[in-house]
């Protein structure tokens, strides 16, 4: 039997097909695999499916056998996750386009894949002040020191800080690149980009041996943002990359945070309106800081329903039951809850109403649930 995660990379080599639409078809078919077998007129049902899109499945398609796709992708690309994967990030699955293919290097921990270890992003301009260095380190080093994983793109600048900073306090950190992972850019972090490799990942939905390119990076900083639990972002000027990953942030639902700066210097201009837009400010006392970011809720391990709790639920189909069960004390979205019932998605679509009728369940934004 094909594996699911065959069909995730199946998918992602027809043109055309981006995570958004992919995201989309295993919500409507429940499955890749079962999607991979539709007909054309059932494909078409789908969201964003037009004529011509629908025309390149059906000629790709043809040529394409997963299993064997599958098999020649691990031996060219040995690490990687997708969404069918249980090691895939949580909170990236959450987002409206979870790349359908994460490769990674490094040294994975499940606790950060899992988002019981919280992950902040530290992003800014490749020419800082020595104001944006200054606080660059400090908030990176605080970070690492009390049990944060900090999440930057390895560009020049305050990423390169970030990522040094927090390796040099002891701590995890993550690059997410616009190349493929096995290459380095820019070349004058080749160093850094060893040192993370032995003290976090390196990610990108790019395969080896990807070269850089402009249209890359705007791209990644969503995952960046869909990563992270909050977005600090230090020096920007007004046209910078990363008030995209706050825009991405702000869509996610993240938290975003800005370094104030002079109203006159022009990498603080970025920062100075993301302000104004309602970021919060970071301030000289970090201790504030660090306290507002612990007090994000975390994605903690099942919890056990005390007695009261087992007294007071009302009997259950097993259908319903299942859904429940699948649920527990996490909040998941709707394709994770398919995924580990293993139920169509129309039965797990109509089981959530149901719960959600009983008072049961609660819609987050996202078609995430979570138990009331």
């Amino acid at each position: 039997m094909v594996e699911e995660s065959a069909y995730w990379v199946a998918w992602s080599q027809i043109s055309g097909i981006g995570p958004v639409l992919l995201r989309r078809l295993q919500q409507h078919f429940g499955t890749l695999a079962t999607a991979w077998n539709a007909t054309k007129v059932q494909l078409g049902e789908v969201e964003g499916f037009g004529f011509q899109t629908l025309e390149k499945i059906v000629q790709q398609r043809s040529r394409l056998h997963p299993e064997q796709l599958f098999t020649k992708h691990q031996q060219e690309n040995p690490h990687f996750w997708t969404p069918a994967d249980t090691d895939y990030p949580r909170l990236l699955l959450e987002t409206p386009s979870p790349p359908p293919i994460l490769y990674y290097r490094g040294e994975v921990e499940l606790q950060e894949n899992l988002a019981q270890k919280p992950l902040v992003a530290i992003v800014g301009t490749r020419r800082p002040s020595e104001y944006g260095i200054r606080w660059t380190r400090q908030i990176s080093t605080a970070l690492a020191k009390n049990g944060f994983t900090v999440v930057s793109g390895m560009a020049e600048g305050i990423d390169t800080e970030s990522h040094a900073a927090a390796m040099k306090a002891g701590g995890r950190t993550i690059a997410v690149l616009g190349t493929g992972v096995d290459v380095i850019y820019p070349q004058k972090n080749r160093d850094l980009y060893k040192q993370i490799l032995t003290a976090g990942l390196v990610v990108s939905e790019y395969p080896t041996k990807t070269p850089p390119d402009r249209t890359h990076f705007p791209r990644r900083n969503r995952i960046i943002a869909g990563m992270s639990r909050a977005i600090l972002v230090m020096e920007a000027p007004l046209k910078s990359g990363a008030l995209i990953t706050a825009t991405y942030a702000n869509e996610f639902g993240r938290d975003v945070y800005a370094l104030p700066g002079r109203v006159d210097d022009y990498p603080s201009q970025g920062c100075l309106k993301l302000l104004t837009q309602g970021a919060s400010l970071i301030l000289k006392e970090l201790d504030e800081l660090l306290t507002m970011l612990g007090a994000i809720p975390q994605i903690d391990g099942v919890e056990q329903l005390s007695t009261v709790q087992q007294l007071s639920l009302p009997t259950l189909s097993p259908e319903l039951q299942q859904v429940m069960d699948a649920i527990a004390f996490e909040i998941l979205p709707f394709d994770l809850i398919v995924q580990q019932t293993g139920m169509a998605a129309g039965s797990v679509s109509g089981a959530l109403l149901q719960l959600e009728l009983m008072g049961l369940l609660s819609q987050l934004p996202g078609m995430r649930y979570q138990k009331s």
